[in-house]
This record gives C-alpha cells, structure tokens and sequence, in this order.
C-alpha cells in the first residue's frame, strides 16, 4: 500500500518530514501527525488513516485542534491529468473527482486550501484508473519519482513562505518529471 501511485501524497509529506527532521509520527486526529520547521515556520504534517473518501475528518479535526484556517492548508495529492513527476500548485477549486478532496472541502466547509497536484500520469483507458491509481509504483518509475519527492522537500520552504509560484518553478526546474 505504501507504494501506491494514490499515496504520491504521503511520500512527499514523508520526505518533507523526514528532510526538515521533524518530530517522530504519533497517532491522533484519525491519522498520524508530526511537527517540524521549515523556512522558519511551524508546520503541522498529517497522513490521513481514514478512507480515502473520508479524509476531510481527519483535517477538519487536526485544523480545528491547531486552530488552523483553511487557507493555510496545504494537501499534497496524486494527480491523473498531468505526466508523471509534473506538479501543479493552486488555491481553491473543485474536487475533479477526488474523493479525498471531496471529503475535505465538506468538512473545512470550503475550497479554499493550497493544492499541490502531483501527477501519475494516466493509464490511458478510464476503465484501467482504478487498477492503475491503487497499483505500485514500478522500478522504473524511480527514475523521475524520487527527483520529484526530493525536489519537492528541498523547495518546502517556499511554500511555507507563501511563494507557491516559486516553489512551483524550482521543483520543475529540478526536472523530476518522466523522461
């Protein structure tokens, strides 16, 4: 489950965490949470231990613990439309048939939280997306995976910074998409 193409998320948190040397994971708001610093600003991670579809609880309860608005979220997310490695950043907007998001915007009572879209890539068949979004990332995969999780904790602090343009540009100038 781990290597899951739906779990590009969590292993950006976890690089980010892992990168900035934040607290160890501890069980709490429905998920696992940990705390760290970057660019100087307190960061709260959280990896959702719900269902998908039902994640929105878990944020809704870490957020309201840490008194956190919504436009301070940010959600790292897999992404279908857009080639492997290629992110995209943004405030706001609809759900595109993510369940999580979905979920999230419910329960926060609004849209407006960053988005950081990771793509996957597509299986090129909508009848291949369930099977291809749950399934593991393959080996040769690594070759623009790890670039990418790598370029996204080394430009953390850019977003932590309110610069999700910047973080944007530097990321894809590590040049962690597919070859």
């Amino acid at each position: 489950m781990a290597r899951q193409r739906h779990n590009i998320g969590f292993m950006a948190v976890d690089t980010i965490a892992i990168r900035h040397g934040f607290s160890p994971w501890r069980s709490r708001f429905k998920g696992l949470s940990c705390e760290g610093m970057v660019g100087g600003e307190k960061i709260i991670a959280l990896k959702p231990l719900t269902y998908m579809n039902l994640s929105g609880e878990s944020v809704q309860a870490a957020a309201a613990f840490f008194k956190i608005p919504a436009q301070n979220i940010t959600v790292f997310h897999d992404e279908l439309d857009l080639a492997p490695g290629k992110l995209r950043i943004k405030r706001g907007g609809g759900a595109a048939g993510h369940n999580g998001l979905r979920s999230m915007d419910q329960m926060l009572g609004t849209p407006d939280y960053w988005r950081v879209r990771l793509g996957i890539g597509h299986p090129g068949d909508k009848n291949r997306v369930t099977g291809y979004v749950l399934g593991d990332f393959g080996k040769a995969d690594m070759d623009w995976l790890l670039p990418c999780l790598d370029a996204v904790a080394d430009n953390a602090s850019l977003l932590a910074a309110g610069k999700p343009e910047d973080f944007m540009t530097r990321v894809a100038s590590a040049g962690g998409g597919a070859k």
